[in-house]
C-alpha cells in the first residue's frame, strides 16, 4: 500500500451502508485516509427490527438512519448515491454506471437477499424480508388479509383469509409469527364487526427437526412451546414443495399436504447479493453454493490484499471450519477489524487473523417472551424479553431513533397497540375487492383448508 508521506491520502471505498460498510467507516473516522461510502440508498437499515415494520409495531423511518447524518462529523468521509456495477481490480477503480471512482483500497458490503433455492418464481407469493419495500410489501398483505376477510362472505375464502404461513423457523420466522399472532389474537381482536381475528391461523414452518437451529435445543423448545401457547402452529420437519395460486403444498415425511392460504411469507433462506458475481468474474475468487465470496483469514480476496469483503457478502469459514452467520455483530466486527487493518498496514504493520467473538444470540417471541443465548447463561421469558429490548435499543444507530423506538414500544406495551398499521403501495383495495367479490381461486376453489 501506498505511504502517506508526499503521497496524496490513501483512498478507501467502501460498498454498502449496512452494519459491515457503516462500522468499517465509522471506524475509519479519524484515520489519515479519505472514505468514499457508496449505496443504492441513502440510508442505514436496522434490519433486525424490520419484521416490526412488517407487522405495524414500528414505522420504516424508526429504524431507518440517513448515512449523511450518521457520517456526518467524519470530516474525512463523503457519501455517494450510487450503484455499483463493476470493479477493476488491475487499474482499482469502481464503476457506478457512466462514473468511475479509483481506490487504493476497497471494502465490499453489499449483503444479501433472500433466496428461494432455485424456485424464483415463489416471491410472487411469498415475499422475504431484507428491504423496507419487502417491509412494506408485507405489511400490506398482513393487513389487507384481515380487510379482505372482514368483507368475504364465503366462509373457505374468508378462512384462508385469516390463514397465514411464515416459511422458515429461524428468528426472522420465529419473531414474524409471534408478531402475527399478537395481532391476530389481541390487537385487532375489538376492531373488526363480521369476523373474529383470533380465529386466524398462523402456522410456521421448519424443514429441521426443531425452530432456531442455532440455539441450544433447550431454548428451542422453550420458543416452540411459548409459540404454542400464543396460538401459533409449529410443524417442524416440513418441507415447502410448492407455493402458487395461494396454496402451500408441503411434504412430510412421505404425506404431501396443500394449504389455502391467501398471506405466505417468506424466512427461510438468503443467497449473497449480485456483487459477488461481479467479484468472482474481475477476480477469479472462489463463491460457495450461496453466491457468498470465500475470504482469507484476514477478510481479503486471495491475490487481491487490497479488496476485503465483509458482512453477509463474505464466506469466513476459518475460525471452525463453517461460515459465520450472517448476522448483524459479524458485519459489524468484520467492519472494524478491516478498518483497524488497513490502519496499521499503512505503518507496516499488520494484524492477526480476524476472529469473532460471538456475544450470544436473541430471538423475540412476543411480549414479555424471548429467549437470549450468551453462552455462559441462557434466559427465557421476561428476563430474556427485557434483555432484547436493551440490546436492540443499544445498537440503533441514531439517538432518535432509540427516543422514538422506546416510546413506541412503551405504548405498544401498554396498550397492546400497533400505531404503524397503514396499508400503502399499489395493491389497492380496489384490487383486493375484484378478488374478494369473484369468491373464487385461480386454480381450484375447493382445495381445502387445513384445519390446525
Amino acid at each position: 500500500m501506498k505511504s502517506l508521506d508526499n503521497q496524496p491520502p490513501h483512498q478507501v471505498i467502501i460498498v454498502g451502508g449496512g452494519f459491515g460498510g457503516l462500522y468499517a467507516a465509522k471506524a475509519l473516522a479519524k484515520a489519515s485516509v479519505n472514505v468514499t461510502l457508496i449505496d443504492k440508498r441513502n440510508f442505514h437499515l436496522f434490519q433486525p427490527l424490520l419484521y416490526q415494520v412488517a407487522t405495524g409495531a414500528l414505522s420504516p423511518a424508526d429504524i431507518s438512519s440517513p448515512l449523511r447524518s450518521v457520517l456526518s462529523k467524519s470530516k474525512n468521509t463523503k457519501v455517494l448515491l450510487g450503484e455499483v456495477n463493476d470493479i477493476d481490480p488491475e487499474a482499482q477503480k469502481v464503476i457506478l454506471g457512466d462514473e468511475v471512482v479509483p481506490y487504493d483500497t476497497l471494502i465490499v458490503a453489499t449483503g444479501a437477499k433472500h433466496s428461494y433455492f432455485g424456485k424464483d418464481d415463489w416471491e410472487e407469493f411469498a415475499p422475504g424480508l431484507k428491504t423496507v419495500e419487502d417491509a412494506l410489501l408485507m405489511r400490506r398483505r398482513i393487513f389487507t388479509a384481515f380487510e379482505a376477510a372482514e368483507k368475504e362472505i364465503d366462509p373457505q375464502v374468508r378462512r384462508a383469509w385469516l390463514t397465514f404461513v411464515i416459511v422458515g423457523g429461524g428468528p426472522t420466522g420465529v419473531e414474524l409469527a409471534g408478531a402475527i399472532a399478537e395481532l391476530a389474537y389481541h390487537t385487532l381482536k375489538e376492531d373488526f364487526r363480521n369476523i373474529d381475528t383470533s380465529e386466524a391461523q398462523v402456522l410456521l414452518l421448519e424443514g429441521m427437526d426443531r425452530i432456531l437451529p442455532p440455539f441450544a435445543p433447550e431454548l428451542s423448545a422453550e420458543a416452540e412451546a411459548s409459540l404454542k401457547r400464543m396460538g401459533v402452529t409449529v410443524q417442524t420437519k416440513t418441507l415447502v414443495t410448492n407455493i402458487k395460486d395461494d396454496v402451500v403444498t408441503i411434504k412430510q415425511n412421505d404425506r404431501i399436504t396443500e394449504i389455502a392460504a391467501k398471506t405466505v411469507l417468506w424466512a427461510a433462506g438468503v443467497k449473497a447479493s449480485a456483487m459477488g458475481k461481479v467479484l468472482t468474474k474481475r477476480t477469479n475468487a472462489e463463491c460457495d453454493r450461496a453466491g457468498r465470496v470465500i475470504v482469507e483469514p484476514d477478510l481479503s480476496i486471495k491475490g487481491y490484499s487490497n479488496i476485503f469483503v465483509v458482512g453477509d457478502l463474505a464466506n469466513f469459514s476459518h475460525q471452525n471450519g463453517k461460515p459465520l452467520p450472517g448476522v448483524a455483530p459479524v458485519a459489524k466486527q468484520e467492519g472494524e477489524y478491516v478498518a483497524s487493518l488497513i490502519q496499521l498496514r499503512l505503518k507496516g504493520k499488520t494484524l492477526p487473523p480476524f476472529n469473532y467473538i460471538d456475544r450470544g444470540s436473541l430471538a423475540m417471541i412476543g411480549q414479555n417472551l424471548a429467549v437470549v443465548d450468551l453462552g455462559f447463561i441462557k434466559l427465557t421469558g421476561f428476563l430474556a424479553w427485557l434483555f432484547w429490548l436493551l440490546i436492540h435499543i443499544y445498537f440503533l444507530i441514531e439517538f432518535d431513533n432509540k427516543l422514538v423506538v422506546m416510546i413506541q414500544w412503551g405504548w405498544n406495551y401498554f396498550t397492546r397497540n400497533r400505531g404503524a398499521r397503514l396499508i400503502t403501495g399499489r395493491e389497492t383495495l380496489q384490487e383486493i375487492e375484484v378478488e374478494v367479490n369473484t369468491n373464487y381461486y385461480k386454480q381450484d376453489k375447493n382445495i381445502p383448508t387445513v384445519n390446525v
